[in-house]
């Protein structure tokens, strides 16, 4: 297979922006995305680099220096570049969500105070709604802003935020009103805002390239001017972040399988037993005809699904909801198979394939858990 079936069904400007990501992957991240996991590092010097090539605001407008891409060429990116490193990419696509939702919702004064600095990645951004009593279910969490004066005061806590201790901006979900999702609201609060603070550092399975902590907000002062959007519109700003971020995500999971499969045909052409190469054995074609098959269908999926947000189709939600679920799923086993087709070389953290089996694994969690994706494809289905 190699790279060939990567730029099927794109016109020749996104195979363009495709080989560019891919480059960038395979000389500034893949050789250097062990040590990132293995000592627990966030490489904001190749962040930067990235950002020189424009992938710190990829759907942003250009009014502050976005690339202003659409969805599917930013898909396409994101797939290129989880073949250099996972985790890192998949940090980028949450700051890419960050900084766009400044750009859709924010008030000229918010997007040109930070815009330009989070576009360039010399300052970063971390998405804020889970928390530890409310994770699928978002709409009941309890994190407040209470408006004294010309502030919002903020108490409660976030958990499992990518980028937490080390990202400088945080766009917060909180509630100013009351129950549901009507009474949410999102707030812009910079790192060194009174009261805010980070729990430890938390030790993971994989997206080991980036850092998760607990944000803790306690009696934070947050200048009226950094709510973004109105008081109550912050579920509906959230979500519509994610509906993006779901094909982001998804589109990691593209770029870990397209590299769990190429990993596995380099190791079955040279691995060698009963006399002759594994990759000779049907067994072992027929696994390679089906890893292929199920990448190339989830690609389609999550294409179309990027297709439909940059229309703005009613339809794009469900879409993002069956591509997040088709990709994370599908491409999570084909970097499972491509760990057996390995044997116990595979199981070695010498050899990159198990990293990329680690870091696809919390794809089916996070951006709502692949069950929470089913909800919204079968509520669709059954409205009448």
């Amino acid at each position: 297979m190699g790279r060939e079936l990567t730029v099927l069904s794109i016109l020749e400007d996104e195979q363009e922006y495709q080989s560019m990501a891919r480059s960038f992957a395979d000389k500034e991240m893949a050789p250097h995305m062990k040590s990132w996991d293995e000592q627990e590092i966030l490489p904001v010097d190749v962040l930067k680099k990235g950002a020189e090539l424009g992938f710190g605001g990829l759907y942003c407008k250009e009014d502050y220096g976005g690339s202003a891409l659409g969805r599917l060429e930013t898909s396409i990116i994101f797939e290129a570049l989880s073949t250099g490193c996972v985790s890192t990419t998949a940090y980028i696509s949450i700051h890419n969500m960050c900084a766009w939702m400044i750009d859709s919702f924010g008030s000229e004064s918010q997007k040109s105070r930070y815009l330009p600095q989070l576009i360039q990645m010399d300052k970063l951004g971390s998405y804020c709604l889970t928390e530890p009593g409310s994770g699928s279910d978002a709409a009941s969490l309890s994190t407040t802003a209470r408006k004294s004066g010309g502030k919002y005061i903020l108490n409660g806590s976030k958990a499992f935020i990518s980028g937490g201790g080390q990202s400088n901006v945080y766009l917060i979900m909180a509630r100013t009103g009351g129950q549901g999702p009507k009474g949410i609201s999102c707030f812009i609060v910079d790192n060194d805002m009174p009261g805010i603070s980070f729990g430890k550092k938390e030790h993971k399975l994989g997206w080991n390239s980036q850092p998760t902590r607990a944000v803790i907000l306690e009696d934070c002062e947050v200048p009226e001017e950094n709510l973004l959007g109105s008081e109550g519109q912050g579920f509906s700003i959230a979500m519509k972040g994610l509906n993006g971020g779901r094909t982001n995500i998804a589109s990691c999971s593209l770029g870990a399988a397209q590299a769990a499969i190429e990993a596995a045909l380099e190791h079955t052409k040279v691995r060698k037993q009963f006399g002759q190469s594994i990759a000779s054995f049907q067994n072992t074609q027929f696994k390679l005809a089906d890893m292929a098959t199920s990448l190339q269908a989830s690609r389609l999926l999550v294409r179309q699904a990027a297709r439909l947000l940059d229309a703005g189709s009613p339809a794009a939600s469900v879409y993002c909801a069956m591509a997040k679920l088709k990709a994370t799923d599908d491409c999570y086993q084909i970097c499972d198979q491509a760990l057996q087709m390995h044997g116990g070389y595979g199981y070695l953290k010498d050899y990159k394939i198990q990293q990329y089996y680690r870091d696809s694994r919390v794809h089916r969690i996070l951006e709502g858990t692949n069950e929470v994706m089913k909800m919204i494809i079968s509520r669709d289905l059954l409205v009448e």
